[in-house]
């Protein structure tokens, strides 16, 4: 936990954490714009939008840190890249919105929202691979996938669907992008862990996890 607030550890991995970031909320911009349907938490998001009038990007900000209240049962702690994150993603997105052009042709539409999973996958792994801790929404995802042993790919789709259900009783946008993102992003996020994560960060703080919570042992 100390290292993700240890400049020397961190700095090193800032740009990869950084990068992964944008490309997030890139990768969220290319959905919004594709319009035919946001994953379920910018659905979810989208529907406070709706209901606020508050941004896309902004509510995704204000909405960080409730969320990370939900860590504490799973024994998730938070890092600096949890504190960059929970800013950085919504900027982007923002940005993202100002500067892609809204497609209306279904190709185009299909093209950008299949890109905008890939990219949000991408981005996830190279942020997740940082280790400076995982943003307020994927700090659930491994926070289940440490404290139950459940695979990445599994953590994911579980909450996904749950959060798509709250979408929908808010009334944001739920379309073919919505389903392929609930069922696409988790395996897509595992790949990119086994590309971008090749020191096997996530998986050891699974193993020390565990060895943690086993009587007699150094977490005794």
């Amino acid at each position: 936990m100390r290292e993700r607030f240890d400049l020397r550890v961190a700095l090193p991995r800032l740009p990869g954490l950084v990068v992964g970031l944008v490309a997030f909320g890139g990768g969220i911009a290319l959905m919004a714009q594709a319009g035919i349907g946001l994953g379920p938490w910018e659905a979810f998001h989208q529907g406070i939008s709706v209901h606020t009038g508050i941004a896309l990007g902004t509510v995704s900000i204000l909405l960080g840190v409730p969320i990370l209240l939900l860590w504490w049962p799973l024994g998730e702690r938070p890092g600096l890249g949890t504190l960059i994150n929970v800013l950085l993603i919504g900027l982007a997105t923002n940005a993202g919105q100002a500067v892609i052009p809204v497609q209306t042709q279904p190709v185009a539409q299909l093209l950008m929202m299949l890109a905008g999973v890939v990219v949000i996958g991408a981005g996830s792994g190279l942020y997740l691979a940082a280790d400076l801790g995982p943003g307020p929404r994927d700090g659930l995802m491994t926070g289940i996938h440490h404290r139950f042993g459940w695979s990445i790919q599994r953590s994911r789709t579980a909450i996904e669907l749950t959060v798509l259900g709250a979408a929908f009783l808010l009334g944001g946008t739920i379309g073919l992008g919505t389903i392929t993102f609930a069922f696409g992003i988790g395996p897509v996020v595992q790949i990119m862990l086994r590309v971008f994560d090749r020191e096997g960060r996530v998986s050891r703080r699974r193993v020390v996890r565990a060895l943690e919570q086993t009587p007699g042992t150094v977490g005794e």
